[in-house]
């Protein structure tokens, strides 16, 4: 009978370790598949037989317990089982009292493996870094990890409303119901929980920066207080998006100037009321005097002044503000680009400790490819954090594949100084250290839409823990988790990956050509887009004889934000890399580019390449079919022919609009556009179709 028994186990496992004829995409890089070979799995069961969690982890403990007990009985068909004492263990789990550090060691000569946390939630995170030594196949004899995260507060923003929309949500609605809260804590906020925690991100900020004051209410806080509980064992600190003008709308003040000792007062005692719910609520981010919301500027107070009020009212509970820097001047006669560093720079060193300067990724707003915001490097005595969109706002939303771990890793890397210091030194150098997404999360199956969605919340966690990791490496991680683990089909995947990102740069917005996309759903080509409030004109300045924006020591000066030398880099066409080209240059359409081409050649020739790499995409997924499971090759290969389409789209329509301008014509030897500039004018997006057929 026990003979019968193994054997049955054994073709279960053997049966479970084929592709899949249905899988959703739900357990992420959890999937825990079971262990193929005979001798991983009796290795894996040796060392896992007997285990010793410290008995004063809490919840955390009880959260190891449960991840091991998953874990293991997906990947060799057991549990473990926990003994008392570290003596009997062949995996002893402990902890000292805090931090987010651990290591794993493997005792020579014996099967025992020790994990020790500098604090519970270090142990939880070296739990998920010993099951992923699993899930990638790894022998455990010689283990001697050690790692620490090198940026302290990483973070999701979550742009969800309180009626459960999500603001550039592209994957469903919003994961927390705050009709049921905190009664009803549904099993999926546990997995999302589990999800962050398995790639170290340690906070949510749950709310949208566009915020409503009743989040502050009471009534919301008791609510939020039940999703904090829920994630406290997995090391998630809970964050709110704070309205400026809360005291007016909420506290029946009759200001928000944040000079006013009424005010300052109202919020101490808010910050008080929400510290007795949440004892570790991590603090507030806040978008002021941005896109119409109110800010200590409609009072005639500066950014710091708004920002020191708020932290004032935190700091006795060791809370932060996180101060977001998208602020810009709504004149279309003053480049956008330069507003932010025009605002902050004279501020540095004026911030409390406890406030964090939230800057984007670059200085216009989430752009397919843009150069470092000025201000990593330019605020010196100021905490500096990244905010890096996850969600695909301007890059295709979630109907495109596009790999952004290439992104991330591309800024965080980049020099600051023409010294080497990165713009990650930079994010690390601050007395808070600090770095956020804006999620792409949502109520789907999949949790992200796309499927390869997926894949950009795990690099952001990953990277966001190491800023120095290889994004090529992260992708095949995320492949061999979640996807297949077929060498010849990871490698296929993770080309596809790599040239992704790129892919949509240059069938969007190639050779630093920006801000053309659809003015009301960002999705789409529409650099013809002009009224008197928002001008794509504006932003490539397209004419007869040039396009591109003059933002040079000669022009709107964007170069002389940057430290020397790479204001130089930006500043000398010589030097300036072609991937920026027009988005600090003014060129002529014959100006000769690095590749022999025109300048007009070479738009064209991008727009084209883009197109081509969607379609090698599509060849390469369709040689992976034989070892992805069924549905999830169907999705994607679905959301290529759309993104092909797509991709055609912005071609067409850009070439198009542009060559009225520059009347050089397409040349013969690419493609020709299928249809005419007012077709591509007139396509309802975002599908207006009662007004596109009246």
């Amino acid at each position: 009978m026990k003979r019968f028994i193994e054997l049955f186990i054994l073709a279960l496992l053997c049966f479970a370790s084929l592709p899949a004829s249905a899988e959703n995409g739900y357990d992420l890089w959890l999937r825990y598949r079971p262990v193929e070979k005979k001798s991983l799995r009796n290795h894996y069961a040796s060392r896992f037989s007997k285990v010793y969690v410290q008995d004063d982890l809490g919840a955390t403990g009880d959260a190891i317990k449960d991840e091991l007990d998953r874990a293991l009985y997906s990947m060799i068909g057991k549990h473990p089982e926990y003994v008392a004492e570290k003596k009997d263990a062949k995996l002893i789990i402990s902890s000292g009292d805090s931090g987010e550090g651990f290591s794993i060691k493997s005792k020579p000569g014996t099967q025992v493996t020790e994990i020790i946390g500098e604090g519970p939630v270090g142990a939880l995170y070296a739990t998920y870094a010993l099951l992923h030594e699993m899930q990638m196949g790894k022998l455990l004899d010689n283990l001697d990890i050690e790692r620490r995260p090198e940026i302290s507060r990483r973070v999701l923003n979550h742009w969800d409303n309180l009626n459960g929309t999500i603001e550039r949500g592209y994957a469903g609605y919003s994961l927390w119901n705050w009709e049921r809260l905190p009664h009803d804590i549904d099993p999926r906020l546990i997995d999302y929980a589990r999800a962050n925690a398995s790639i170290g991100i340690n906070g949510a900020v749950v709310n949208n920066v566009n915020a409503s004051a009743r989040s502050l209410d009471r009534d919301w806080l008791v609510r939020l207080k039940g999703l904090a509980d829920a994630w406290r064992p997995y090391g998630i600190k809970v964050y709110l998006t704070a309205k400026f003008s809360a005291p007016i709308e909420i506290g029946g003040l009759a200001t928000a100037d944040p000079k006013d000792p009424a005010v300052a007062e109202w919020w101490k005692k808010k910050a008080d009321e929400i510290y007795t719910l949440i004892p570790d609520f991590g603090g507030f981010l806040v978008k002021a005097n941005s896109e119409g919301q109110p800010g200590p500027q409609d009072y005639g107070r500066t950014h710091a002044e708004g920002a020191n009020m708020l932290a004032e009212a935190l700091e006795p509970h060791g809370g932060i503000v996180f101060w977001r820097a998208f602020v810009y001047r709504n004149d279309r006669n003053h480049d956008r680009i330069v507003s932010s560093y025009e605002e902050f720079h004279p501020l540095d060193g004026k911030f409390n400790d406890n406030v964090v300067l939230q800057v984007k990724n670059g200085p216009i707003d989430f752009q397919p490819r843009e150069p470092f915001h000025p201000l990593f490097g330019g605020m010196d005595q100021t905490s500096v954090g990244m905010e890096f969109q996850i969600t695909q706002e301007n890059l295709g939303h979630a109907g495109h594949l596009v790999y952004l771990g290439k992104l991330f890793s591309e800024v965080l890397l980049s020099d600051t100084d023409g010294n080497g210091r990165s713009v990650a030194d930079v994010l690390k150098s601050g007395k808070i250290s600090a770095i956020a997404g804006v999620s792409n999360i949502g109520s789907e199956i999949n949790w992200t839409g796309h499927p390869f969605g997926q894949a950009n919340w795990y690099s952001f966690g990953r990277l966001s823990w190491n800023p120095e990791e290889s994004p090529e490496d992260i992708a095949e991680e995320w492949i061999r988790l979640t996807l297949t683990d077929d060498d010849q089909s990871v490698k296929t995947i993770k080309d596809m990956m790599v040239m992704s990102r790129e892919a949509v740069v240059n069938y969007e917005m190639p050779l630093g050509l920006n801000h053309i996309m659809n003015y009301a759903t960002h999705n789409g080509p529409e650099p013809w887009h002009h009224d008197p409030v928002w001008s794509a004109y504006d932003y490539h300045k397209v004419s007869c004889d040039s396009i591109g924006v003059d933002r040079t020591l000669r022009g709107t000066r964007a170069t002389a934000q940057y430290k020397q030398p790479i204001c130089d880099k930006f500043d000398d066409l010589s030097l300036c890399p072609d991937e920026y080209l027009l988005w600090f240059h003014r060129l002529p359409w014959d100006y000769k580019m690095r590749s022999g081409r025109t300048l007009w050649h070479e738009l064209v020739y991008k727009y084209n390449e883009g197109v081509n790499q969607v379609e090698s995409m599509i060849s390469d997924w369709d040689k992976v079919s034989a070892h992805i499971d069924k549905d999830r090759h169907k999705r994607v290969a679905a959301l290529l022919r759309l993104q092909l389409e797509e991709a055609k789209w912005w071609r067409d329509g850009c070439l198009l609009f542009f060559d009225s301008y520059a009347r050089k014509g397409i040349p013969t030897d690419y493609p020709q556009p299928q249809h005419s500039l007012d077709y591509y004018k007139s396509i309802p997006f975002p599908y207006d179709w009662d007004g596109y057929y009246k």
